[in-house]
């Protein structure tokens, strides 16, 4: 089974194979979805006190916030710069 990984800013990493959406933070739906993450202790904030400029759905429904743009997130997730590992 490989294993993508890719830069979400800072030196955070994250599996492409975990991610189902990334949308940007700006809608009134997505930040009422982050302040139920983070009441429900599934938000991972990794923006190191940066402005919040990606939202990344993952299908363990844990939310994470990311200071990168989002195009920038989704050209990584297309293999412009990620990394393969195998896992065996």
């Amino acid at each position: 089974m490989d294993v993508n990984l890719i830069n979400i800013g800072f030196g955070n990493i994250v599996s492409t194979n975990r991610i189902i959406a990334i949308v940007s933070p700006e809608s009134a739906p997505i930040k009422r979805m982050i302040q139920e993450a983070r009441d429900n202790g599934i938000l991972i904030d990794a923006t190191y006190g940066r402005r919040t400029r990606a939202v990344i759905i993952t299908d363990s429904d844990h939310i994470i916030l990311s200071a990168v743009q989002p195009e920038t997130i989704a050209q990584r997730v297309n293999g412009k710069s990620g990394q393969k590992f195998d896992m065996e």
